[in-house]
């Protein structure tokens, strides 16, 4: 009997014989509202994300910048929890068991909140895989390997400073995607172009075979479609949460025109990301 795929490896395994570059939107869990990043997530799919990346917020996210830092800071207000977050995706799965989700967070509150529940409870309710930018690669073992053995994945992350002594090591047991970090710093911070990045991209892709997805710095659908065109996927997070933060600052402005809002920015992003050849 066939082993049934990870979600993330069979969902780039179909993008690739069609020919697309995946999206993959990033929401914060409880932002701005624990309702309204639910309704978000549930609207997701159809706006184009082909994976959603679900932040779990936490009170020092070192890769993370001041939108994505705010944004967490209004989730822990909302009462947002590991409970909490993991509903969601239970929630979420009633509805879709197909699109891939990965949480990202950092490693405290797994590890406070005791790794192997955490890694069941996440399995019970259709986690895919885990980014924890706080986790290298060589500390990552009693995460990654319980993880494993979940059929879920402990993405690892490529930075423009990995040099070629270091990369064999991200790359050793690496799963389910890389994920190129687009500039040095933090989230929402400057901006790239898949010609700066192509060395890098160039030196991963001769030694890996996992889809690359590029982060950071994409904010736009134009700069989506070039980040795509360089790799396989673009992520897409800080300039989603800004338009969260732009239409729920606007008092006036009703729940459902923020979600209809949200979606049709991110539905642009998508298309710029799909665009990628």
């Amino acid at each position: 009997m066939n082993t049934p795929l990870n979600r993330l490896d069979a969902r780039f395994a179909a993008l690739k014989a069609a020919g697309k570059k995946a999206f993959i939107p990033f929401i914060t869990a409880g932002y701005p509202t624990l309702e309204l990043s639910s309704t978000l997530l549930a609207g997701l799919p159809q706006a184009g994300a082909d994976i959603i990346e679900i932040g779990m917020p936490f009170s020092d996210p070192m890769a993370d910048g001041p939108v994505i830092q705010k944004a967490n800071l209004q989730a822990f207000k909302a009462r947002i929890t590991v409970p909490k977050i993991l509903e969601m995706v239970r929630a979420f799965r009633t509805t879709d068991n197909e699109t891939p989700i990965v949480l990202m967070g950092y490693y405290n509150p797994i590890y406070s909140y005791g790794i192997m529940r955490f890694l069941d409870d996440a399995k019970k309710v259709g986690v895919d895989a885990f980014i924890v930018p706080d986790l290298p690669p060589e500390e990552d073992e009693e995460f990654r390997v319980p993880a494993d053995a979940r059929d879920m994945f402990v993405i690892r992350l490529i930075t423009p400073t990995t040099n070629e002594q270091r990369l064999p090591t991200v790359l050793k047991n690496a799963k389910g995607f890389l994920y190129c970090v687009s500039i040095t710093g933090i989230t929402g911070g400057a901006t790239a172009t898949a010609a700066s990045l192509a060395t890098l991209i160039g030196r991963v892709r001769e030694k890996s075979s996992l889809p690359i997805t590029i982060g950071f710095g994409v904010s736009t659908p134009e700069q989506a479609h070039d980040m795509a065109s360089a790799a396989d996927a673009v992520i897409v997070g800080s300039a989603i949460i800004t338009h969260i933060t732009k239409c729920w600052d606007n008092k006036d402005t009703p729940r459902e025109e923020l979600v209809r809002d949200v979606l049709t920015f991110t539905a642009a992003l998508a298309q710029g990301a799909h665009k990628g050849r």
